[in-house]
Parts: C-alpha cells; structure tokens; sequence
C-alpha cells in the first residue's frame, strides 16, 4: 500500500474517489426516501376507495383481483405439470 494511513484521520478517506461517490449517491437516496416517508405520516381518504366501500363495489374488485391471482396459479400449475412431464420424457 503506497498510502500512508494514521489513525488520526477518518476511515472514509481511505476509500477511492469512486466509492465515495457512490457512498454519497446512497446517502442521498435514503435521506430523500426518508424525508418522504416522514411527510405520509397524515392519513389521507381517498375518495374513489370510500365510494366503492359505500357502494358495496369494493367487493367486485376483491373478486376481480382473486380470479385474476387464481388463473394465475394454475397457469403456474398447469406449466409446471408439463415441464415435469417433459422432463421424465428427457430421461427416458
């Protein structure tokens, strides 16, 4: 190592100019994530979402968002059944 290095100075000094940038990228990313995590803190009603509830439609979109999730798992099913069946077909 052809730096000299003494305790007295900060260990972030020892990373190169590239890591510290990168270590400055990320330290911005999560203040500014935070700060925007900090400002949800007021619960806001969103207006389409208490209608639907009044309405009893919420229910329809429940629904919608279950047979979408149910078709596809056995999609999912159905695929792998057939690549297991093709691959004791390989082995043979």
């Amino acid at each position: 190592m052809s730096k000299n290095r003494n305790s007295s100075s900060p260990a972030f000094l020892f990373f190169s100019k590239s890591t510290r940038k990168l270590f400055a990228i990320c330290y911005l990313l999560f203040a500014t994530a935070v700060n925007l995590f900090a400002q949800q803190t007021v619960v806001e009603e969103v207006p389409m979402a208490d209608q639907m509830r009044a309405d009893g439609k919420i229910w329809v979109v429940v629904v919608v968002i279950a047979v979408i999730f149910a078709g596809i798992i056995l999609f999912l099913v159905s695929m792998d059944r057939k690549v297991t069946k093709l691959e004791k077909q390989l082995k043979k």
